[in-house]
C-alpha cells in the first residue's frame, strides 16, 4: 500500500473514531434519560416493561432506519441491546409499593437463591421482609405473627412438608409457593391455610439481572381479590404473568422443563463418557453448534440438587422419558436399517406438525445466532 493510501486510510479511521465517540456520548445521554424514566415509573407504579410501547417504538425506528438507508435489522439489534441494558439499570431504582398495609413479609427459604431474588424485589418495593430458614423454626410463631404474606421457597422435595407446618398463619395472610410443580403444593396450601392462597412458578433462575420480560406462571388458589395486589406488584417489576390450571401447568412442565433438562443431562453424560477435546470442538463449531454446547454446559454449571428435584418431581416425567426413549429407538432403527426415505417422511411429518411455528422459530433463532456470532470468544 502506498504512503498516500495509508494517509487516506488513517484519516478515515480517525473520522470513524470520532463518530464512535459521538455514539458513546449519545448512548450515555440515552441511558441517563432511561434512569429518569425509571424514577418516574417507580413513583407512578408503571411496569418497567411495556410491550406495546416497545413494539411501537421498534417498528417506528425500523421504518426510519430503512428510509435513512441504515437498515431496520441493524437499528433493532442496537435498540434491543440498549433496552436490555436499560432494564438492568432500572432494576435497582426501587418500585412503587402496591400494598403498604399488609404487615411484613416472611419468606420461608429466604436465604436461598430464588427466595433471595424475591426478598430483594420486595424490599426494593418498600416491604419489610423477614426470612425463615431451617435453623429458625423455633421462632416461627413470632415471625408469622402479623405477617400479610408468606412465601415458601424451598427445594421441591421439601415443599409440601414445609407447607404442612404452616397451619397457624394469620387468617388474612396470603400464602404463596414458588415451586416448579403446582398441583400438589397448591392442594397442600389449600388444606393447611383457610386464607388466600396462590401458586407461583417463576420461569427463571436466580441469576437474572432483571425481571423485565421474565415469565411468572400463576395458579389461582383461594380469594384471588386478596392477592391481586401481589400479581400487580410482580407486573410492575416487569414480569409477564401467565395464568394456568395447576394440573395443566404440571403436564406442560414435563415437556418444557423435565424433558429438556433430562435430555440435556444425557447429552452431557454422553460427552463426558466420549471425552472429546472441548477446545477442539469449540474451534470446529459455528455459532449454532457453539450455542448448543453452551446450553449443555450451562446446565452443569448449576445446582445438581435443583435439577434432580425437577427431573424426579413427577411420575409423569418418568412416563414421558420412557415414551421419548421408545421414539429414540425407532429413529435409531431407521438409521441402522439405512431407511433414509423413512427418515425424510418422519421429518416432513414433524415439520407439518410445527406448521407456522417452524418459520417463527427459524426467525427467532437467527436473532440468537447473530448475537452468538458477535459475542466474544472464550
Amino acid at each position: 500500500m502506498s504512503e498516500k493510501s495509508c494517509e487516506a486510510l488513517d484519516k478515515l479511521r480517525q473520522a470513524i473514531d470520532e463518530v464512535d465517540g459521538q455514539l458513546i456520548d449519545l448512548l450515555a445521554k440515552r441511558l441517563s434519560l432511561v434512569a429518569d424514566v425509571g424514577e418516574v415509573k417507580s413513583e407512578a407504579g408503571v411496569p418497567i416493561y411495556a410491550p406495546e410501547r416497545e413494539a411501537a417504538m421498534l417498528n417506528k425506528r425500523r421504518q426510519e432506519a430503512d428510509e435513512a438507508g441504515v437498515g431496520g435489522d441493524l437499528i433493532e439489534d442496537v435498540l434491543r441491546r440498549l433496552m436490555r441494558e436499560s432494564y438492568h439499570r432500572e432494576k435497582d431504582t426501587g418500585f412503587k409499593c402496591i400494598n403498604a398495609n399488609i404487615g411484613h413479609v416472611v419468606i420461608v427459604g429466604g436465604e436461598g437463591k430464588l427466595g433471595g431474588v424475591f426478598k430483594r424485589m420486595l424490599e426494593l418495593s418498600g416491604y419489610q421482609v423477614k426470612t425463615l430458614d431451617k435453623d429458625d423454626w423455633h421462632q416461627a410463631s413470632e415471625l408469622f405473627d402479623g405477617a400479610g404474606l408468606v412465601i415458601v421457597s424451598v427445594p421441591i422435595n421439601l415443599t409440601t412438608q414445609i407447607i404442612d407446618k404452616l397451619s397457624q398463619l394469620p387468617r388474612d395472610c396470603v400464602l404463596v409457593d414458588l415451586t416448579s410443580t403446582k398441583a400438589k403444593p397448591l392442594s397442600h396450601m389449600l388444606n393447611v391455610h383457610q386464607g388466600p392462597v396462590l401458586g407461583l412458578h417463576p420461569m427463571f433462575g436466580p441469576d437474572v439481572a432483571s425481571l423485565a420480560k421474565q415469565v411468572v406462571i400463576y395458579c389461582d388458589g383461594r380469594y384471588p381479590k386478596q392477592y391481586a395486589w401481589l400479581l400487580e406488584q410482580i407486573g410492575i417489576w416487569g414480569a409477564k404473568l401467565t395464568v394456568a390450571n395447576a394440573q395443566e401447568h404440571d403436564n406442560a412442565m414435563t415437556l418444557v422443563q423435565g424433558m429438556r433438562h433430562f435430555t440435556t443431562f444425557v447429552y452431557g453424560q454422553h460427552l463426558a463418557a466420549e471425552n472429546p477435546n472441548m477446545a477442539q470442538l469449540l474451534d470446529y463449531s459455528s455459532p449454532i453448534y457453539r450455542l448448543e454446547l453452551a446450553m449443555v454446559g450451562r446446565l452443569f454449571a448449576q445446582d445438581s440438587q435443583l435439577y434432580a428435584d425437577i427431573i424426579f418431581s413427577s411420575n409423569e416425567n418418568t412416563k414421558m422419558f420412557s415414551r421419548y426413549l421408545t421414539r429414540f429407538e425407532e429413529a435409531n432403527t431407521m438409521l441402522l436399517n439405512g431407511d433414509r426415505e423413512g427418515f425424510i417422511d418422519a421429518f416432513k411429518n414433524v415439520s407439518q406438525w410445527f406448521g407456522e411455528y417452524s418459520t417463527q422459530f427459524l426467525d427467532e433463532s437467527k436473532q440468537l445466532l447473530m448475537q452468538a456470532h458477535d459475542s466474544r470468544a472464550v
